[in-house]
């Protein structure tokens, strides 16, 4: 593997990082307990933000922690002071590649070296409150449909859309056959589950989330983390990183600032970028951080992978 071109390389484990929705309560106080690097990690994180992720980490209550605003820094701290404790332990050495889902790829690309961790809490505790502010409460909604393949799920949507123009909804996550999650409207992601159902899928889940993410309802928050951006220092990542909103690799700074942006209203495509590692040869994935339900999903996609937790549990044991 080289710094220049790492996606070249096969072969490896690949390190999958989790979005939100992933974080609990007294995340991170075991890891910090037995783990000077971990600590590091987080003491990083908070002189960054000038106030204790640490504390809310290890505290709660979960209804403060699940604010978009201190969750995405939240999960993003504790996934890179996970990789830091397993680097302290001489862990991860065949390690080649990284992904992330949904915010989980700002991780990733903290852990590939593209974005300083310091910059990156900052960045994302301002992109969680800016898409916070874009939907008022209650305004919006996303919802899994399981059972149904991608393309009968986007027509639903299509149909919703059209009957009721005024009003939003489309794919926000490709999750593997049979499990797409849909964002917009409130409304229009009630009704295009029940034409989903119509359809034949097998189950719509209502999902607990705090505003419709990859969706049209996020344009607002474009402007200003592109600007964000701008300044911001991105070099090209020293592991693969494959891209969950473009058909590729993440390896070049101008084409990371570009996703980062992108992903906000682009839908997710988890399952193309697990297949691309799975092409490239990596054989074995470590979930990190809070990541059981990830790591649930993962399994159930058959990619052939030996599929590990790399948790509080794993690097305290």
């Amino acid at each position: 593997m080289t710094a220049s071109n790492p996606q070249a390389s096969t072969g490896g484990s690949a390190l999958l990082f989790p979005g939100q929705g992933a974080q609990v309560v007294g995340m991170g106080v075991a890891l910090c307990a037995s783990s000077a690097a971990a600590r590091a990690v987080f003491a990083e994180a908070d002189s960054a933000l000038g106030w204790s992720l640490s504390r809310r980490c290890a505290e709660g209550p979960i209804e403060a922690l699940t604010q978009t605003e201190v969750a995405q820094p939240a999960l993003l701290t504790h996934g890179v002071a996970c990789v830091a404790a397993a680097r302290e332990r001489g862990l991860l050495d065949d390690v080649s590649a990284v992904v992330g889902h949904s915010l989980g790829e700002w991780t990733a690309l903290v852990v590939a070296g593209a974005l300083s961790l310091a910059e990156a809490v900052r960045l994302v505790h301002l992109r969680g409150r800016w898409m916070q502010q874009a939907v008022a409460p209650g305004a919006g909604a996303m919802a899994a449909v399981l059972g149904a393949d991608r393309d009968a799920v986007a027509s639903a949507c299509a149909e919703t859309r059209a009957a009721a123009p005024h009003e939003h909804v489309a794919c926000a996550t490709f999750n593997g056959e049979g499990h797409t999650v849909i964002s917009g409207h409130a409304g229009a992601v009630a009704r295009a589950g029940e034409r989903a159902l119509a359809a034949g899928a097998l189950k719509v889940l209502p999902l607990t989330v705090s505003a419709p993410f990859h969706c049209e309802l996020m344009r607002p928050v474009e402007a200003p983390l592109a600007d964000a951006l701008a300044s911001a220092a991105v070099s090209p990542p020293t592991l693969a990183v494959s891209s969950t909103i473009v058909d590729g690799w993440l390896d070049r700074p101008d084409a990371i600032r570009t996703a980062l942006v992108d992903q906000l209203v682009a839908p997710v495509a988890w399952n193309d970028a697990l297949m691309r590692l799975v092409e490239s040869g990596r054989d074995r994935a470590l979930v990190v951080g809070s990541g059981r339900q990830l790591a649930r999903m993962v399994k159930r996609m058959r990619l052939g992978w030996d599929v590990s937790l790399l948790d509080d549990k794993a690097l305290t044991a």
